[in-house]
């Protein structure tokens, strides 16, 4: 199994995970040419079993920890 850390096709909102719909963060990639898009908690949950079957996973997980939110000062409120 290859986890991919650079990948060339981007996943984006429009890819939506296989389990429940959600904006899909890991690609995995069957030995058969298929493959499985998962949200980052179905990708978590499956992991295991996923690394089994998967030729590659595609894992964009950390652009969700990516994100900063700025808080507003004692101040600004």
């Amino acid at each position: 199994m290859t986890t991919v850390l650079t990948p060339a096709s981007p996943l984006t909102a429009a890819d939506r995970c296989d389990r429940c719909g959600a904006q899909a963060y890991l690609r995995v990639v069957l030995a058969s040419g298929g493959e499985l898009l998962f949200c980052a908690h179905h990708g978590r949950k499956f992991e295991p079993e996923l690394k089994k079957i998967a030729v590659e996973i595609q894992d964009e997980s950390g652009r969700l920890g990516s994100t900063t939110t700025a808080t507003a000062s004692d101040d600004e409120r």
